[in-house]
């Protein structure tokens, strides 16, 4: 038997971008995998709304969109492994012309 380490072949890592705590930033709130992704881009959502829905430990959680917009960007896809506090969505609020 013969072993051969490569250091070439490492593991790698993606680093992803943080939510920033603007309200239209939108973070995981805990570490886990992204189930389904309720949204696309250029949508219109309210305060409420589900945005995703994400996995840990058997326990699924859907996230919300905390502010009422439109999504101007998704950064998470089915089966993305996601920390606490990765960016998942991005509303901007002056984007929902819809007067309540």
């Amino acid at each position: 038997v013969i072993k051969v380490k490569d250091e070439a072949a490492g593991v790698s890592t993606t680093a992803k971008p943080k939510a920033t705590g603007i309200p239209g930033s939108v973070g995981a709130p805990m570490p886990g995998v992204v189930l389904d992704v309720r949204v696309k881009k250029g949508e219109n959502v309210k305060a409420g709304d589900a945005l995703l829905v994400l996995s840990a430990m058997k326990m699924e959680t859907v996230v919300a969109a905390p502010v009422s917009g439109r999504v101007v960007s998704i950064h998470a896809d089915v089966g993305d492994n996601m920390l606490g506090g990765d960016l998942l969505v991005e509303i901007d609020e002056t984007g929902d012309d819809d007067e309540e």
